[in-house]
């Protein structure tokens, strides 16, 4: 009946395994496990096959649900609120430590090493260094480009066609290129394709603390550790210029601040990435080639590690099995094919003696960073040999933010927080796209960001670094 009620709650979201009981042995624990993302109807057998497997495995099974891209945090907040029951929530930077401060999330500091050993081995320490709280760990880190390195992407045609010097990665450089190409490929050409969620990196040099407030934060490389207004900073400032002169230009699209996805061919974009996916995106783009060209990183940040989380309902009935599951996920090589992938046969089929996969469909609706390690997961045979070795050597080459292990307790100024992220969000959409001028936009949003609190935020962000890093030096 519990489980019926929860179906019928659940009614505006999407589940994949379907309400009705899975197949399986009476009594043996379903899982519920909520992720992001659009599921395709006509899969619950598909998901049911996998619940086979895992049964098989440790006797349990799994229920997936997904909630809609623009739906999602507002439907994990209202059902966290309402202590709707599930056993595993995807999560991540812009909500764990907001969930883990209303008790939504199991403590599996003690649980792990016992419980899930590999798992707890197969993650390395600095990530789980990266997720805790208060010194605590609430969920299972997802193990991929989990060090921060962002790359230019160049479509090597244009940069052939322009005899562009793309390895200036400077906003100057930019400048130039992308201003050569606007002039010879006229009007209505946009070199620069944006939209309204585009990701530019203008704050990825500054540790957010987790507080899921972009003004706020302490420079990568500050050994210091201050915390500063980031608008305040001049490069912050030139990005924004750079930014607004291309919109004005034409080189961003008019629309860029009111679309939500970017047309699938793009001259020039930026991205967390690492050289290998340039193939990937060339075979989405339908070109021949991406030139890529490092401009940030590798970097270990609180950020970064927040990319992707599975944490443990407080509420779960099933605590140790759901994180002997999340160990499966992230050591079975064949299960994380099929979470990844699909059905083999169906969705997919190993190819070069099982060191490939080639997708024989591409309407698999599970998206694969929520899921578990990349680093088991069989490699597509549309990327180069090495894909995710590339990846793995990237974090290991990665350098530690100095606040690493460090995520601001906004408890004590949770209304000034609040305000100042309301006002901070009237903006940004239009300073990431360049469709407002930041010699007058900044003004603005820093005089409303006084008005809500900032400077009280600030001050306690600082007070809780200096403290959380004197604790740990004694």
């Amino acid at each position: 009946m519990k489980r019926l009620f929860f179906c019928l709650a659940a009614a505006a979201a999407l589940s994949i395994g379907g309400c009705s009981k899975d197949a399986g042995s009476p009594g043996t624990p379903v899982l519920i496990w909520w992720q992001i993302g659009s599921a395709q109807g006509g899969i619950a057998q598909d998901i049911n096959r996998i619940s086979d497997y895992i049964q098989e495995k440790i006797g349990v099974r799994v229920d997936i649900k997904q909630a809609g891209w623009g739906d999602a945090a507002q439907r994990f907040t209202t059902m966290i609120n309402a202590g709707e029951y599930y056993d595993i929530l995807f999560t991540d930077l812009s909500s764990y430590n907001r969930y883990v401060a209303l008790g939504a999330f199991a403590d599996l500091t003690d649980i792990l090493p016992e419980q899930a050993p590999q798992l707890w081995e197969s993650i390395p320490d600095v990530l789980w260094e990266g997720i805790k709280i208060r010194g605590r760990i609430y969920s299972v880190p997802t193990y991929k480009d989990s060090s921060k390195t962002l790359y230019h992407f160049w479509d090597h045609a244009v940069v052939e066609k322009y005899g562009l010097d793309i390895t200036d990665t400077s906003w100057a450089g930019l400048d130039r290129a992308l201003r050569t190409v606007k002039a010879g490929e006229g009007e209505r050409y946009y070199p620069f394709n944006m939209a309204r969620s585009t990701n530019n990196f203008i704050f990825d040099k500054y540790d957010s603390l987790a507080a899921d407030l972009q003004p706020l934060g302490v420079r990568l490389d500050d050994g210091n550790r201050r915390v500063i207004n980031t608008l305040e900073q001049p490069e912050v400032l030139e990005a924004f210029r750079y930014l607004h002169s291309w919109y004005e230009a034409g080189i961003i699209n008019p629309d860029a601040n009111m679309i939500d996805e970017t047309p699938k061919y793009r001259p020039f974009f930026m991205a967390q990435a690492w050289p290998a996916v340039a193939a990937s995106y060339a075979t989405s783009a339908e070109i021949a080639q991406y030139d890529p060209v490092r401009f940030f990183g590798p970097s270990y940040s609180t950020d970064s590690i927040q990319g992707s989380m599975n944490a443990v309902s407080a509420n779960s009935k099933y605590r140790n099995e759901a994180v002997k599951l999340l160990e499966l996920v992230n050591t079975d090589r064949k299960l994380r094919d099929m979470l990844g992938y699909g059905i083999e046969g169906k969705h997919f089929t190993y190819v070069n003696d099982g060191e490939a996969v080639h997708r024989d469909r591409t309407d698999w609706p599970l998206i694969n960073y929520q899921i578990g390690s990349y680093f088991i997961e069989t490699p597509e045979d549309t990327v180069p040999p090495g894909y995710w070795e590339e990846v793995r050597q990237l974090n290991e080459a990665a350098v530690p933010s100095v606040m690493l292990g460090f995520i601001l307790d906004l408890e004590p100024v949770r209304n000034e927080a609040i305000n100042c992220r309301s006002a901070w969000l009237k903006y940004v959409t239009d300073l990431n796209t360049g469709a407002s001028d930041p010699e007058t936009a900044l003004p603005q949003v820093m005089a409303e960001l006084k008005t809500a609190g900032f400077d009280k935020v600030l001050a306690e962000a600082q007070r809780q670094v200096d403290e959380y890093f004197r604790n740990r030096e004694e």
